[in-house]
């Protein structure tokens, strides 16, 4: 956070409600960037969607979202306003941006964890959490890409005991990040949390999508700060 960012910080939340400020408090607690979800060309709106309101529920705070084929369209009926407390990053300028975010995230230290019905790696229950995970989803027809297959450094299944051969993705992806965050909250030799940087920029974020009319707000601060 910069000096800029630290004074427009303290200048929005003037204007906040002290429920809401608590509010942000009591969520931020739970949120982390331990786990973070990866959509790879997901083309249904609605499972795709339901993915995001998971994510929400369960604190995980950053989602990527890979459009190789198709464009991801969020259904505002199904997420139910989720969108608004996640970091959404979207790789779509190359025909084929799998590598791109697989790169990116095994840079920032994330073991790649391949969700895939077929391999028998790990459960939600004993996939290792020492690591930063990137559970990646892919279409429910076809599942993630061969690329994915050949660069993920784990593999996770979630045990079916019917005929039927797999979950739907957004079902798929509420049983894997509820397991997966409840075993974080009980890991206390493990820093899952964000850091107080991270918070801060989460508040300055979360504070900008609250207010109504932001870029009037920012003008006004503007005008009161020059010298920022």
């Amino acid at each position: 956070m910069t000096a800029r960012d630290n004074a427009l910080l303290g200048f929005l939340y003037q204007f906040i409600t002290d429920d809401r400020k608590q509010r942000f408090e009591e969520v931020l607690d739970y949120r982390t960037r331990h786990l973070t979800v990866v959509l790879e060309d997901i083309f249904q709106p609605h499972n795709a969607s339901a993915v995001l309101r998971s994510c929400d529920l369960t604190g995980v705070q950053d989602i990527h979202i890979v459009e190789n084929n198709y464009t991801f369209d969020i259904n505002p009926d199904v997420v139910m306003g989720s969108t608004k407390w996640l970091d959404i990053h979207r790789y779509n300028e190359l025909d084929f941006n799998t590598p791109v975010v697989i790169d990116q995230l095994k840079a920032k230290g994330y073991q790649i964890v391949a969700t895939c019905p077929h391999r028998d790696d790990f459960t939600p229950e004993t996939l290792p959490l020492d690591q930063p995970v990137a559970l990646v989803f892919g279409t429910e027809k076809t599942g993630v890409t061969d690329y994915v297959m050949d660069h993920a450094d784990r593999f996770v299944r979630i045990p079916m005991y019917g005929f039927t051969e797999s979950f739907n993705i957004s079902v798929s992806a509420a049983l894997l990040v509820y397991t997966l965050t409840r075993r974080l909250h009980e890991m206390t030799d493990l820093d899952w949390r964000l850091s107080e940087e991270e918070k801060e920029e989460v508040r300055l974020e979360w504070a900008r999508r609250t207010l109504n009319r932001i870029r009037q707000y920012e003008r006004k601060f503007k005008e009161l700060h020059p010298e920022l």
